[in-house]
Parts: C-alpha cells; structure tokens; sequence
C-alpha cells in the first residue's frame, strides 16, 4: 500500500488505515490508494476493516483542491469519490466501519456505505457540512445518506445538522457509539460475528438489501457527472 493506507491482513480480517496526517482529505491520491487496498482485500476474500488514525476517520473531499482550480483535478476527485462509494456498497463480503473520530462530507457518505458503522459517543462529529461551504450535496451522495438515514432526520442531515455519539445512532448515521477506549473491542466482536455467517449466503443477502441504492446509483452518478461538466467548477 502506500503512505495514505496501510494494510494489514490476519486471520481473513483486512484492516485499512487511512492516515494522510490531517483529515484523511478524498483527493485522487487517497482514493487510489484505498481502492489499491481494496483491491488486495478482494483478493484476499477478506473482511474489510476500514478505519482512520486517531480522531479523525475522514474530513471529506480535498479542500486543496477546490481551492486550486483546476477543473480536470476537481472532476477527477469528484467522480473518484461516487465511484469509490459505489464500490464499497458492493464489496462482497463484510465491511465494518471503525469510524475513529469525525467524519465530515464524503467521509459520512463513505461511512454509510459499510455493512456494520462503529463510531465514537464523544469527540466525533457526523456531518454533511455541504451547505455552508457553498456545495450542494451531489445526488450520489444522497444515496448514500438515504438508505441509511432514518426519514425524519433526511433534512436535518441535508441543512447539515451536526450529529455526535447517541444522536448519530437514532438519526442511523452509526450503528452503534462507543468510548474511544472501547473502540477496538466493539470492532473485534463485530468481526467476530461476521465470521460466522456463511460467505455466499451474506454476499447474495447483501445484494438483496442494496439492490435499491445500487441501482439508483448509475444514474445519481451520471447526473452528478452532468452537473459537473455544465458547472465547470464545484461552485453551487
């Protein structure tokens, strides 16, 4: 792997760590390297582990690149971003989100794309911030939020209400909050869980159960890509 992702695999267990120093930013770089691990994963037949360093599971898009202006970039991380979230919903066996700190933005739609979402009851915020930063939330992303947002906080979520802990359990951004402290067995016993099932039975059961996001997608992802291309920029 590279510097962005590390990968560590024991046992069937593929554990990615996205560790950029910062807020594990979704440019180009970070994507390549964690579709490169996924990659690795799939051919390990593995479950997927996917977490962030300490405080942080993922800020969102690149803010770096917004800034310099380049469309051809822009476009590239953009797409790269509903194309990464397409892939995890599908990845065909279990994956398990420890969502080490925030996650903010493309960070939250990638977090919603894992089967099993563990994240933290304290010092971890769960937020769309599109909004107030002069974006509009892209369809693809809204796929993302709608298959696991429960219906009353939909618009809460889309006027980029920030969530924590307990709150992020009721409105279904997370499955299930923790200490920080209790982060690691909480994962451990949803791995262990997971093992159990049987391989193809959970891969034809979890193609069922996204079969509605999944075939939204495409076409989320194209009039995203519309967008984008008339937009020329990511301005709202």
């Amino acid at each position: 792997m590279t510097d962005l992702v590390s990968y560590a695999f024991a046992d069937g267990v593929a554990t990615l760590t996205m560790d950029d120093g910062k807020a594990n930013a979704m440019g180009p770089a970070m994507q390549a390297a964690l579709n490169s691990a996924l990659d690795r994963a799939e051919a390990d037949k593995a479950i997927v582990v996917l977490t962030g360093r300490a405080g942080v599971f993922s800020g969102g898009f690149d803010l770096g690149v917004f800034k310099a202006g380049d469309a051809k970039v822009t476009f590239q991380m953009l797409t790269g971003g509903a194309q990464l979230a397409q892939r995890l919903l599908s990845y065909p066996h279990p994956v398990i989100a420890a969502c080490s700190g925030h996650a903010v933005a493309m960070g939250l739609f990638l977090l919603q794309c894992a089967d099993v979402r563990i994240g933290l009851k304290a010092g971890a915020t769960f937020q769309a911030n599109e909004v107030l930063i002069g974006m509009t939330l892209p369809y693809f992303a809204l796929e993302t939020i709608r298959q696991r947002v429960t219906t009353p906080h939909l618009h809460l979520v889309g006027t980029a209400l920030p969530y924590a802990g307990d709150d992020a359990v009721r409105a279904g951004l997370l499955d299930e909050a923790v200490a920080p402290d209790a982060l690691d067995g909480a994962v451990r016993a949803h791995v262990e869980r997971v093992k159990k099932a049987h391989p193809a039975s959970f891969s034809a059961t979890k193609q069922r159960l996204r079969a509605p996001v999944m075939a939204a997608m495409p076409a989320a992802v194209e009039k995203d890509i519309s967008d984008w291309k008339r937009l020329g920029t990511v301005q709202a």
